[in-house]
This record gives structure tokens, sequence and C-alpha cells, in this order.
């Protein structure tokens, strides 16, 4: 006997006289392939959803536009307006979908009711469908929750849905229900009881379908849009049984770490991925999902790496790519609790009853992009190349702050610890005393003053010292004003990576700061540096040869060589070596990234780009 014959995979329906129950959750990737393994399964000979008859020209018109996004909606008496979004994964959508391609007749068995509560249920997570099969799950919902749809509107819904199939199934011996889980205890309880015919709206008059805008899909789909565009993709497979929504949380990650490694030059290392993917997880589990939702995904990427890479996440995430410019319908756009329609803002109320984990409000800035692909390039010139003066006042925070520190480092090399004699000298020596407490001695320091100031600071990210050449752009830059410091460095080129029109992105691989300005001859032509064998160590000749102070600050992964010092006593300097990984990583990434601007002018929107 085979495995599959020992344990049957669970069937993808609940049988129930001549009907295939299939109760789903509205919205959900893991429903929607319910679904269609029930199809798969059942061959039924018709197909009844939980939707009112009102709207059935409307939603199947909408339907055959897929994978195109449209919304259908109308104002009920009241003057509230109702709509319902057409997603592929909703399995309400996939059913109809599936009944079109295989030209079954379709029955919207729902009553209307207008007015209806906006509820909010405690439903178990869908991704427990993976692992323990429908009927289980559906059961287990409904003993659980007696009596959830006692409320009047609720009951005369699941009276309708009753007469309705029973009156399908004198007709077809083979009938497919897919409906809410939440209507699943009152529908079976209801069809156990002769029904009248219900007094219900057929028609409705106004019910209008509109495209839904781009922008708008990145905020009201019910599934994250990368999810369900994976979906759309993988449809042709009968059935997509190997979309996991956990793989796919995987897949978006990496996609991410790729955009970001290339839009920022940072890696997100293993590691970092690993703890996201647990952060996400544990969060989901304090709020009840087996599974995180797309704003803890944003969430945990942000606090892995940074905002940057957050945002690479949601913007891959939000993505739907199957947008039209000319889509031959109203165009509408919905955001937050607001529709706008003509211009006209719009309260909305949910009509259809849903348990949809819909993205939590976000303070997401929506990057401005291109009208078409290489846009910004084309207009590229590159002859009037200036700074952005934010990102230049970091550098010299950076710089003074780099300044102090290596004096504090001079002035610990500096100092005498001694025991304690006739004078306290500069204060006890805390740490030297406890250290040798039990030679019952008082220790004392003495502060000694270290000559001089430093006149320039050298930083090097990136020796770029290979085969090949990763910062090629070698420049040099004079103050604008008496404040800002002359400045040398070697970075990716301009023009290479652009963020907005006339605003490239670089880095530096290194730099160097000398105060006080309008001094620096052209380091990189000046044939006085000719015997340099790298860049960084022409930075540093330069720091050496224009500091007006006896001190220069050299900061690196590795100490300076033993010739840079030689210079540097000929010269009648110092170099003060920091340890790069002394420094935050995060103050060094702000500082290695920076923007050059094309023109002054770039200065007047470059903050609408650079974030």
């Amino acid at each position: 006997m085979s495995p599959t014959e020992v344990n049957p995979r669970p069937p993808a329906y609940i049988p129930y006289q001549d009907l295939a129950l299939v109760p789903i959750l509205h919205g959900r990737l893991e429903c929607a392939l319910l679904v269609r393994q029930a199809f798969a399964q059942y061959q039924p000979q018709a197909l009844a959803v939980e939707l009112p008859p009102t709207v059935q020209a409307a939603v199947l018109r909408a339907v055959a536009r897929l994978p195109l996004l449209s919304v259908v909606y109308y104002e009920e008496s009241d003057g509230r307006l109702v709509y319902f979004p057409i997603e592929p994964t909703d399995p309400l959508i996939e059913a109809l979908r599936l009944a079109q391609e295989h030209n079954l007749p379709v029955y919207f068995i729902d009553r209307e009711v207008e007015g209806y509560p906006r509820l909010r249920e405690a439903l178990p997570d869908p991704y427990a469908l993976t692992q323990i099969g429908l009927p289980a799950y559906a059961e287990a919902y409904r003993q659980s929750c007696p009596g959830l749809n006692a409320n009047w509107p609720d009951l005369l819904r699941e009276q309708a849905m009753a007469y309705h199939l029973r009156e399908l199934q004198k007709r077809y011996a083979r009938l497919s229900v897919v409906f809410g889980l939440a209507h699943y205890p009152g529908l079976l309880e209801q069809l156990t009881r002769p029904q009248a015919h219900p007094l219900e709206k057929r028609k409705r008059s106004g019910v209008m379908l509109a495209h839904l805008a781009e922008e708008s899909s990145r905020e009201i789909l019910s599934e994250i849009p990368y999810l369900a565009a994976a979906y759309e993709q993988a449809r042709p497979e009968i059935p997509p049984v190997k979309l996991d929504r956990l793989q796919l949380h995987q897949q978006l990650i990496t996609e991410a770490v790729v955009r970001y490694q290339k839009n920022q030059g940072d890696p997100v290392s293993p590691t970092q991925q690993a703890l996201l993917h647990q952060f996400a997880r544990n969060y989901a589990l304090i709020q009840g999902h087996l599974t995180p939702d797309f704003y803890q995904l944003v969430v945990a990427a942000r606090g892995v790496a940074d905002d940057d890479f957050a945002y690479e996440v949601w913007d891959l995430g939000a993505t739907y790519p199957w947008q039209c410019q000319d889509p031959g319908l109203p165009v509408i756009r919905l955001k937050g609790e607001d529709l706008f329609l003509n211009q006209k803002p719009i309260r909305f109320q949910r009509r259809f009853r849903q348990t949809r984990r819909r993205l939590l409000p976000m303070p997401v800035r929506t990057r401005p992009r291109e009208d078409r692909p290489g846009q910004w390039r084309q207009a590229w010139r590159g002859t009037g190349i200036c700074s952005y003066p934010p990102e230049d006042l970091v550098v010299e925070d950076f710089g003074d702050f780099a300044c102090k520190k290596a004096m504090h480092t001079l002035s610990e090399q500096n100092r005498r610890v001694e025991p304690f004699t006739t004078s306290l000298l500069d204060g006890i020596a805390v740490r030297e005393t406890i250290r040798n407490w039990h030679e019952r001695v008082i220790y004392v320091l003495e502060e000694r003053r270290v000559p001089g100031k430093v006149g320039a600071v050298v930083i090097i990210f990136d020796p770029d010292i290979g085969p090949e050449e990763k910062y090629p752009w070698r420049v040099t830059w004079l103050g604008e004003h008496s404040q800002e410091s002359d400045m040398a460095f070697y970075a990716t080129p301009a023009g290479e990576h652009l963020v907005g029109p006339g605003i490239s992105r670089c880095r530096y691989g290194g730099f160097m700061l000398s105060y006080p300005p309008w001094r620096l001859y052209e380091i990189w032509q000046d044939a006085f540096f000719g015997m340099a064998r790298s860049k960084a160590e022409r930075l540093v000749l330069a720091a050496l040869d224009y500091s007006l102070e006896k001190h220069v600050a050299y900061i690196a992964a590795q100490p300076p060589r033993r010739r840079w010092l030689n210079w540097a006593t000929r010269y009648g300097k110092k170099l003060v070596y920091l340890p790069l990984g002394s420094f935050s990583p995060v103050t060094l990434k702000k500082i290695q990234v920076f923007h050059v601007l094309d023109g002054q002018p770039v200065r007047g929107w470059a903050r609408d780009y650079i974030w």
C-alpha cells in the first residue's frame, strides 16, 4: 500500500449532501489556493458564492479584467459609498475566475443588507490550513465559536443563502459553495431547516466599476501586493501548490537585500536576515498570528538594518506589476479611510464581511519616480556639480568630533599615573587604585598638556587597492564659506546612480578634510605627491602637507604604515590613529553615502529625493 493511501491528503472542501462547502477567509492567499484545490478535486457543475446578486454583472466584468485591479462601488440609500475591491488572492474572486475559465454557471446567493455593521472577528490564522486541512480547520472554528452569528443581519443573510442553495440543489448534482468562514456555523444550521423565499433586493441601479489606481494598490489590497503578484504568476499551474507564505516572505527579503546593496552599497548579512525573520515571527506570535504581516516585516527590516532597507522591503513588497496607462475605465483612488473619485472625498464603509489583516498605517514617504525609464540619466550634464548642504554639515560635525577624539586619545597616551605622596595632582586615579587595592596605596594622575591641535582629518572606508577599481572618481572641493573645510576624496562616479532629476548618489572610498578653507590645490594632479602608491596614501600625504597644526587624525580599519609615520616625522607632524571600528556604524554609513547635485538650482528640490 502506498503512503498516499495510508495517509491521504485531506479534501479541500466539506461534503454536505450534494454540496461542496468551501468556507474561507476573504482576501487570503491560502484560501485562494484552497479554492483551486477544491475545484480540481470536486469538479462542480455550478458555483455559488457569498455575494449579493445586485453586483453580479459588475463583479463578473471586473473578474474578466484580472490581473488588472478593479473596484465595484455603489451608493446606499443613506448616501454612504460601498466599495468592493477585486483582487486575485480573494478566494471568492478566484472561484469566479475558475468558473469563467471552465464556462460554469455562477450564482450570487447572498442577501444584500444596507448599513451592515463593520465587524472585527477573531478568526484562526489561515496558514493553519496548510497543516491541518479545511475540514479540521472549519470544525475547530465551529466548535469554538457558538452563537457568533446571532445578530439579525447575519441571520437574514444565512437564511437567504440556505434557501438559494436548496433551490440550486434541485438543478445540479454537484454544486460548489464558497462563502466566509464566519457564516459556516449559521449556514449549517439553516440548511437543516425549511426556508421561505426571502424578501430581498435583486437589482440595484448605480453599480459602477472603476480601475484601481497604481498608488492605491500599494495601500488597500488585502494581501501583500508582492504575494498577490506571485500568486498571479503561479496561476497557470493547476494547482499552484508550491506557493508558501513564509517562503515568499523569504524571497521578498532576499530581493530587497539585493536592491538595498545596489542602491546603498551596504550588505545585509545572513545573520541580520535570520534575525529579521525571527523578530517578525515573534512579533506575529504575540499578536496572535502564525505568520507576520507586511507591517511586521517592514518594522523588522528597519530594526535589523535601517530606514533605507525598510523602504526597499516596503517598496518591493507593495509593488503590483499589472497596471496600465489606459485602463478604459474611470480610475479610483483609495487611501486610508478616504476615497477620492473625481476629486471628491467620500467616507467609505466596507460592506462585505471580512477579516482581512490590512497594512497598518505607516509613515512612509513615497519617493518620486521617473516618468519613463532613463529620464533622469538623459538629463544629467555633470558640468556644474555641487554638494548637498545638509550632508556638508554632517561631514563637518564628524570632522570636529574626530579632532576632539584624536586630542582625547593623545591626552590618554600622555597621562601619567603615580602613587600619592604629597599632592593629588589632577585627581585620584580610581581605576589604578582599585586595581592595586591590595597594596593599600592611593594612585593619582597627572594630565600633561598636549601641544598643538588637529589640523586635518583623513578617513579611509576602503583603500581600493584590489584589481578592480571601485572608487575611480577623484575630486578636490574647496569650502563654500569660511566655516567649511576644503575636501579631497575618491568615490564612486557621479551620474552613475541617479535618485532624482540632477541628483546622483555616491559613496566615499575615503576623504580628507583640511581647515582653514581655500588653500587646497588639486592634489590628484599635483606632482608633489607623485610618490603615493595608492589613493589613500595620497590623501595622507596631502593632509600632512596642508595641515597648519601638528596633528593629523587618521581613521581607518588598519593602522598607518611605517613609511607614513616617517613622512609625518619629516613634516614635523604626527598621525593620530583612530580605529574605524571605534565609531558608530550608523554614523559611518551616514557619512560615507553622499549626493552630488547637477548645479546649484537642484538644491531647490533635492530634499524631496534625498532622505
